[in-house]
This record gives structure tokens, C-alpha cells and sequence, in this order.
């Protein structure tokens, strides 16, 4: 089996999106309009490709995004500073190989050298064991609940990425990151402007 996460291109929105909506109750459903949106906005927006084939995908998000989503918009108020896995969809015939955990270190490493704090959500009601367990064991930590019309309860979580001191005193202090290609293919070309209604 061959792995390779990637930044996700262009015309692969449409293969997203079927994968997004077939993932099951606990990820919300997105339209065409949303995954625009997300192109343009999110400054994570990758895809693990198995043996030529699109695995799963990992959005996440800044707090300069435009995005009105209830939980990003908590932690907006709250945080000055983070980044916002707003879903991880990993298709069916690729779970339980481990690529959430592998979502989650390439993510963790993006995070950790722009950001003080990797946030999320999971569901409470109904609520998601599966979830709550697997960010419990990668360090999450509650900091807030609250209640969605239509979805339920969740549970705010944040993780202090304790990386983020030193890079941001030894290399942001004084400008920018290093031009290292590991840093360099994590970062994606903002996407063409959209006319995108928000609301």
C-alpha cells in the first residue's frame, strides 16, 4: 500500500464531497458552495491518496478564516490564536488503518509551527465514544459545551502545542519560517476568488 498526503487540488472538490456526505451522522453534510469555501478559505485542506485512490481528506482552519460555523466562531471569541480542524472524513474502506492518527501528526505539524493550540469538537449527543476517545488519547482537553439546533451537544476541545514558543521566539519573532520543504508543501496557494455568500 502506498501513502501520500497531499494538498487537495481543484477538481478533486466534487470526490470530497461524495465522500464527505457518505461518512455518516457525525459529519455534517456539505454542498458544492461549502467546499468552495473551503478551498478558499481553509489553510489545511489536505487528502490521504492510497494506491492512486482518494482516501479520506482533513480541513482546517484560521482565525482570519470567514467561515460562520458555530464552533469556529467559539473559538473565535475565546482564542486569538489557533488552528481548527473543522472535519476529517476517512472512507470507509480505509478506516481502522490508521489514517485518522496519521491525519492528525501531519495536521499537529503544520499547527505547531504557526499556532499555540490545535481546537476541534466532538458530539456528546448522540454522543461519538469512538471520537471522544481518540482525542482524549492525543491530548485534547475540554474547554467549553455547547448546544447545535439540529446536531446536538459538543464538546470544545483544544491542545496546547508546546512546540509553538520556541518557533514563534526563535523564527516568527524575526520574520518568517525557514524555506525547509517540509514546511514548504504544507502550505497551500490560496484559491482563485469566489463570489461565496456567507451566512
Amino acid at each position: 500500500m502506498t501513502l501520500r498526503l497531499r494538498n487537495v487540488r481543484d477538481h478533486e472538490l466534487e470526490h470530497v464531497l461524495a465522500l464527505n456526505n457518505s461518512a455518516g451522522p457525525t459529519i455534517l453534510p456539505m454542498d458544492a458552495e461549502r467546499a468552495r469555501l473551503f478551498l478558499a478559505e481553509a489553510r489545511y485542506f489536505r487528502v490521504a491518496e492510497v494506491d492512486g485512490h482518494l482516501a479520506g481528506f482533513l480541513i482546517a482552519l484560521t482565525p482570519d478564516a470567514e467561515y460562520q460555523s458555530p464552533n469556529f466562531r467559539w473559538f473565535q471569541q475565546q482564542f486569538d490564536d489557533f488552528v481548527y480542524i473543522d472535519r476529517i472524513v476517512v472512507a470507509g474502506a480505509y478506516r481502522r488503518h490508521g489514517l485518522g492518527r496519521i491525519f492528525y501528526a501531519d495536521v499537529q505539524s503544520f499547527a505547531e509551527v504557526r499556532s499555540p493550540r490545535l481546537c476541534c469538537e466532538v458530539l456528546l449527543e448522540p454522543r461519538d465514544d469512538a471520537s471522544v476517545l481518540f482525542h482524549g488519547t492525543y491530548g485534547f482537553r475540554e474547554v467549553g459545551q455547547q448546544s447545535l439546533p439540529d446536531y446536538g451537544r459538543v464538546s470544545l476541545l483544544a491542545k496546547d502545542l508546546c512546540s509553538y514558543p520556541w518557533v514563534r521566539d526563535t523564527y516568527l519573532a524575526h520574520g518568517r519560517l525557514p524555506a525547509l520543504p517540509w514546511l514548504a508543501e504544507r502550505e497551500r496557494s490560496p484559491a482563485p476568488t469566489l463570489a461565496i455568500k456567507h451566512g
